[in-house]
């Protein structure tokens, strides 16, 4: 059966049977519409009568609700979305009021100077006084509490109907520049596609800081790319679940570091002996399909640029995207882009679709019974020379667009350190490049730094490190993760010579490699700590087995 939901943000429908408790039906909804289970009421009556509670334990036929039936949800006053789409910040906007807005530091930053241009003054221009204006976020929504008409399909006004779109070139830039640390983070993640063939995709991690070169400017500095699971083929990419998203992004703030954009590839290599690739994002195709400009616009609606100036307590985004593909020359190049506002509200309110056969066009969906889209207009030369006004079915996506200049800095810049036998990154497995204990210990002994922070100072070593299914660290780690961020080789020497550590280089003394420095007790590097029991690999399943185990408690066999 399908049963219709109304909440202030639309209608979904939710699948369900006529046996189903109203608690799990609860929780279906919960999950579609993105809340907490204890943020929301939804009633059998538009009036907020008739509750359906969790604590009844009645089943839907009890209740009388059947197939086609329409109900109402309504958020609870300070509950609200738990999705990435609104973040918790954001939430506390709406409940709390801009005064208690905290914003991104190099806003704050910024805020604090005066941003003026100086020049010689025009004496036949009039001095003009500057105005702050709130600055309000686009809905392609109907306004919810309008009680003077049905709801829609059935009834609108003009005081619950959203104005229609004209797609205008936006004018400003949320980000004025994206900076690579060094050519090595990127041509690390060029690798894969070097050794393939296939696209891939990747998170930037890194900080914003202050572009000095444009007044009030902003940098994307990145740092690392984290590659999340995914399936990449010559010309499509498929990302799938990551279990591991939500420790990364802990890692890296404890790393100083936040995601701060994505990277796809676009590579098609055109001669193998010059090493050139084809050209084939320009004026006369596409600089960003539709497709991935809907996929730029959800990045940055998950993403939202906090600002005490929005009644939203958000404004915009900072998110970036950053596409590797053929440049004119024949040579790979980064683009940098981002959507524009008017794009990210298309997107989140789910009116903007691809055309398949078209990449360089977008098409604004039509009003159905279940949601009502306003008009969505372009403007255009026609041949005449005249500006003609163009519904956008379709749209071309250039409308869309915002350009960012993507850089290299002349001094290269090292938040991590550089190895000539770097640990290999995660999610290569399709490589034969893995993350292991193997791969740990054939790296600790190729890397023989009289620095221990140096050894250490690998973003994907730092995340297997956490993440291992054998020892993850995750509790323990954080010593290790301030001493990286601080550059603090006597913080990295306190935490080596703790147990974690200890046992670390004992499951790599395990797997067949000698590190240098490890002795009868464990000493390393001068570091002296009792030699912990050894651990045993299954030789069936390849499991790490604490000692004094006889079976594997993975496949339950006995020890050989």
């Amino acid at each position: 059966e399908i049963i219709r939901v109304q909440s202030p943000d639309g209608v979904k429908r939710i699948t369900a049977t006529k046996r189903e408790t109203a608690a799990t039906f609860l929780k279906k909804v919960a999950k579609e519409f993105g809340f907490q289970n204890n943020g929301f009421s939804v009633y059998i009556n538009r009036n907020k009568t008739g509750e359906i509670t969790a604590s009844s334990n009645k089943s839907l036929s009890l209740l009388r609700i059947k197939h086609g039936d329409l109900l109402f949800l309504f958020p609870s006053s300070l509950a609200g979305p738990s999705s990435e789409m609104e973040t918790s910040t954001t939430l506390g906007l709406k409940a709390l009021g801009s005064a208690h807005v905290v914003e991104d530091e190099i806003d704050q930053y910024l805020s604090r100077q005066d941003g003026k241009i100086y020049r010689s003054r025009d004496p036949q221009l009039k001095q003009q006084r500057g105005k702050f204006v709130a600055l309000e976020n686009i809905s392609c929504k109907i306004k919810s509490g309008c009680e003077g008409h049905l709801p829609w399909p059935n009834g609108i006004c003009t005081k619950c109907q959203p104005s229609a779109i004209t797609l205008n070139r936006q004018k400003y830039r949320h980000v004025d520049n994206i900076m690579f640390e060094n050519h090595t983070v990127a041509d690390r993640f060029l690798d894969f596609w070097r050794k393939t063939g296939n696209q891939h995709f990747g998170y930037l991690y890194g900080r914003y800081t202050e572009h000095k070169d444009i007044p009030l400017g902003i940098r994307a500095e990145v740092a690392a790319i984290y590659e999340p699971p995914q399936i990449g083929t010559q010309n499509s990419l498929e990302l799938l679940e990551d279990p591991k998203a939500d420790v990364v992004d802990e890692i890296a703030a404890k790393l100083g570091l936040r995601k701060v954009g994505w990277i796809f590839t676009d590579l098609v290599s055109e001669d193998t002996r010059k090493g050139t690739v084809r050209y084939s994002r320009n004026k006369d195709t596409y600089f960003l399909s539709s497709e991935e400009c809907i996929t730029a616009g959800d990045f940055q609606n998950k993403h939202p640029n906090i600002c005490r100036l929005s009644p939203d307590g958000h404004f915009g985004s900072k998110f970036v995207t950053a596409v590797a593909t053929g440049g004119p020359d024949n040579q790979v190049h980064f683009e940098g882009y981002q959507v524009s506002n008017q794009c990210m509200a298309l997107v989140r309110d789910e009116c903007l679709l691809p055309c398949k056969d078209a990449p360089e066009l977008g098409y604004a969906k039509e009003s159905s019974s279940e949601q009502y889209v306003p008009d969505v207009f372009y403007k255009d030369i026609d041949k005449f020379g005249n500006e003609i006004t163009q519904l956008a079915r379709p749209l071309p996506v250039e409308y869309l667009i915002i350009d960012i200049t993507t850089t290299f800095p002349k001094d290269p810049v090292y938040t991590f350190s550089i190895s000539q036998n770097p640990f290999p990154i995660e999610n290569r497995d399709v490589l034969g490049e893995t993350q292991d204990f193997h791969s740990l210990a054939a790296y600790l002994s190729q890397n023989t730094s009289s620095m221990f922070l140096d050894t250490v100072s690998d973003f994907h070593l730092l995340l297997f490190l956490v993440t291992n299914e054998v020892m993850p660290l995750q509790d323990s780690i954080s010593l290790l993760l301030e001493a990286v961020r601080t550059r603090n080789e006597e913080l990295a020497q306190t935490w080596k010579k703790s147990e974690q550590w200890a046992t670390i280089e004992q499951l790599c003394s395990t797997v067949g490699v000698q590190l240098p420095g490890l002795h009868e007790y464990g000493a390393v590097g001068g570091s002296v700590h009792a030699a912990p029991a050894a651990m045993w690999a299954c030789q069936h399943c390849t499991f790490m087995n604490p000692p004094g185990t006889g079976h594997c408690e993975m496949c339950s066999l006995p020890r050989a």
